[in-house]
């Protein structure tokens, strides 16, 4: 056949594998069928240099329905930006010349760019190179090795949440003393001043305030605001919290840890 076999990035991972012609990606199944792709409305840019890992994340996006644009460099994302309505961004930290943060903090700092949703992929796995990306302003952060299936999920529960809020149909302003969160506009305020949130963050900040006093678990939190099984790691939730306490300022302090289970917030001003 003439195809080469590459599994995916977590060993744990049941897909079946995928081969593919070593001069044109053509995605086919193990009995060499050519696989029908069927293309969303919704586009995904991918900016990373790895070309394997690009062609595997691609092929997935495109097996789950999505169009995507695979480039090498910040450089070619940004062009490519300029061009074509971008719905998600999913972007390597070790990238050529501008590395992702670089490239995430740019992106966001464009108005016309700005309310893209960026998820980091990258081999950098400490805390404090996640922590970076957020308060940079990407939405999620994945460390490499990582799962297909994870990563579709977590695409998923973006791009669902980064919908058009006239599309939801929600009608509701949650307040708590001068913290008010305006669902319809995706709006959040404190004292009268806007704060700027993610899309995770914001979903994670209504969430807690719509079951304000009752004790949130880590899973449950993943299932409903990331829409991730309860099975991968838990310090997506943690390392988020912790950023939406430093936005909320003064508010932050309401969002209590409870010890080995999870968050609530105060149900007392």
């Amino acid at each position: 056949m003439g195809g080469t076999v590459h599994s995916f990035f977590s060993s744990n991972e049941k897909w079946p594998p995928i081969y593919y012609n070593r001069h044109a990606f053509t995605p086919r199944d193990s009995s060499n069928r050519i696989v029908e792709i069927i293309m969303s409305g919704e586009s995904i840019l991918l900016v990373e240099d790895d070309k394997h890992i690009s062609k595997l994340v691609k092929y997935n996006l495109e097996k789950a329905g999505y169009r995507c644009l695979a480039v090498v460099t910040g450089e070619d994302g940004f062009e490519y930006l300029g061009r074509e309505r971008v719905d998600l961004i999913i972007l390597d930290v070790m990238l050529p010349k501008m590395d992702g943060f670089e490239v995430c903090r740019a992106i966001k700092q464009d108005g016309r760019f700005a309310s893209i949703p960026i998820i980091m992929l990258t081999a950098r796995a400490e805390e404090v190179d996640r922590i970076v990306g957020l308060e940079l302003g990407a939405d999620d952060y994945m460390a490499k090795p990582f799962s297909p299936r994870e990563l579709i999920l977590r695409v998923k529960a973006i791009l669902k949440r980064s919908a058009p809020q006239a599309e939801k149909k929600v009608e509701e302003i949650l307040s708590f003393d001068k913290l008010k969160v305006d669902m319809p506009r995706h709006r959040v305020t404190v004292s009268g001043k806007e704060v700027k949130l993610t899309a995770m963050e914001f979903d994670l900040l209504a969430t807690l305030l719509k079951r304000k006093g009752r004790v949130q678990s880590r899973d449950r939190l993943l299932t409903d605001v990331w829409s991730i099984e309860a099975d991968v790691t838990t310090r997506t939730v943690d390392t988020h919290v912790k950023r939406l306490r430093q936005k909320l300022g003064p508010y932050g302090k309401y969002i209590e840890t409870v010890r080995g289970y999870g968050y609530r917030f105060f149900e007392q001003e």
